[in-house]
């Protein structure tokens, strides 16, 4: 891959700018409003519900202009938008249930483009866009994906993945439009937040004993890497580039193994081979049917757990002179402890 020089002398949104943050109350969204308070922005935060994210500082929280808004709703998105300098588009749906597919879309897909359109009308200076290396595709020998790797239709391609791909295409398209934006496409975040939701249920599955591991191959970060790498491309001159987050390669056994230890848990004992994990996902949906709890296991999750795919962070750390990703060892330690609190 051929990574490009960057002037850092020009810079972009620097403070106190006004920024826009979609999502704001979500795991990215909501480190990101942290670490945007703390260099000295004005932060208005959009969220669906009156929620507040536990694990960020209250005093923190209490200097964000929240507004209740859903992107899909381009009226309210019209008026949030007013006085913005930039915008962090930070707000997904993340799920891997078929029967979240139709909100996958709308929410990936439509809610991203009403975001670039009201930020193209109201002349926003600077976007940066949250996609995910899940819309770069994934593979299953081995290879190395980096930013120019292009997109391949296969059956390891979860509806989370489309959804996404397709979302950040219509970024793409504001680029083509106009929109001075960066993409970043984080791998699986690790981190302190909810552990009902998204990635961290990888921890609440470990603490509570989950049996089953893979040799599956993938990539993880930590999510305050993510929001500081987000807030440092804001201020840069960069543009019309995507940056993959990526702080290192795992196998599942070794990252479930590695989180059970911090718990002082049993590691994963039962090997889901292929075979196996078309079983397993069958019978936990059996159980939820049975129980009605949520399943820890689904079809496009076990079918990502069989996948083998390895992301080059090299583009980032050339961009960012002085930034590192944390080490997963010290990420996963530091959120077990927050998490057995």
């Amino acid at each position: 891959m051929n990574i490009p020089e960057y002037d850092m002398t020009s810079l972009g949104i620097t403070p106190p700018s006004t920024v826009l943050v979609t999502g704001g109350a979500g795991f990215v969204g909501a480190y990101v409003v942290r670490d945007l308070i703390r260099h000295g922005y004005v932060v208005k935060a959009l969220r669906r519900k009156a929620v507040i994210p536990f694990y960020i500082d209250a005093d923190i929280l209490r200097q964000v202009n929240w507004i209740d808004c859903d992107i899909l709703d381009i009226f309210a998105l019209e008026e949030a938008m007013k006085n913005t300098d930039a915008v962090i588009h930070t707000a997904a749906k993340v799920s891997f249930h078929e029967k979240d597919r139709h909100e996958l879309f709308a929410t990936n897909v439509e809610g991203t483009a009403n975001v670039v359109n009201m930020a193209l009308e109201h002349n926003v200076k600077r976007f940066i866009h949250v996609s995910s290396v899940a819309s770069l595709g994934k593979r299953n020998n081995g290879s190395v994906v980096n930013e120019d790797s292009k997109w391949q239709e296969n059956k390891l391609n979860t509806n989370y993945a489309v959804s996404k791909y397709y979302g950040e295409m219509e970024v793409w398209r504001g680029i083509a439009e106009g929109l001075n934006a960066v993409i970043v496409n984080p791998s699986t975040i690790l981190g302190y937040g909810d552990w009902n939701s998204s990635s961290n249920a990888l921890f609440k599955n470990a603490y509570n004993g989950f049996p089953w591991y893979t040799n599956g191959v993938n990539g993880f970060v930590d999510i305050e890497d993510v929001s500081n790498a987000i807030v440092k491309l804001l201020a840069t001159n960069i543009r019309s580039e995507r940056f993959i987050l990526n702080g290192d390669n795992w196998s599942y056994r070794k990252l479930l193994n590695t989180i059970a230890d911090s718990f002082g848990k049993r590691r994963p004992y039962r090997k889901a081979t292929p075979l196996l994990s078309s079983l397993a996902w069958r019978l936990e949906k059996i159980r939820s049917f049975l129980t009605g709890k949520k399943v820890l296991l689904t079809k496009e999750t076990a079918k990502v757990a069989q996948s083998n795919t390895n992301f080059d962070n090299h583009k980032i750390l050339n961009a960012l002179p002085g930034f590192s990703f944390t080490n997963l060892e010290q990420t996963i330690k530091k959120a077990c402890g927050r998490y057995a609190k």
